[in-house]
């Protein structure tokens, strides 16, 4: 039984799950949606540049300011996220999220998805390459 399965037909309170981990750049499996996984992280500095090539990456700001580099036919932009903001990154466009003074986000992915992509530069030692973390255990109260 995967983290996420265990989760569902309970409440998760985000705020305890949140705050049931300290690292950086590695997201908790908080449930499962049909075949996607409802991931929170805790973000600060620079991610990497790196592209999904099968699905689009949904992020919702649940605390702080994400910035999200986008490398486009168009050329290179930034999108900047305040807090209760949503955006979706189109499959196959080169990304690399960034909070300067750290945030706390939820990501919807495919189930498997790696937090690096399917192409990327190197990986800096602050970022995790995962599918994602069980939940130590699963928050439902403050």
């Amino acid at each position: 039984m995967t983290s996420a399965s265990a989760h569902r037909g309970e409440p998760v309170s985000l705020s305890a799950a949140l705050a049931s981990f300290d690292e950086l750049w590695s997201p908790r499996i908080v449930t499962a949606v049909n075949d996607y996984d409802v991931r929170v992280a805790k973000v600060e500095g620079e991610h990497v540049w790196h592209a999904h090539d099968h699905t689009d990456e949904f992020f919702l700001v649940l605390e702080g300011e994400l910035t999200i580099a986008l490398r486009e036919p168009a050329g290179e932009r930034s999108v900047v996220l305040p807090r209760g903001s949503v955006f979706t990154v189109p499959r196959g466009t080169e990304h690399k999220p960034s909070a300067p003074t750290g945030a706390a986000i939820l990501l919807l992915e495919p189930t498997g998805t790696l937090t690096v992509g399917d192409r990327h530069d190197e990986i800096p030692a602050h970022v995790d390459t995962t599918t994602g973390h069980a939940l130590d255990r699963p928050p439902a109260g403050e």
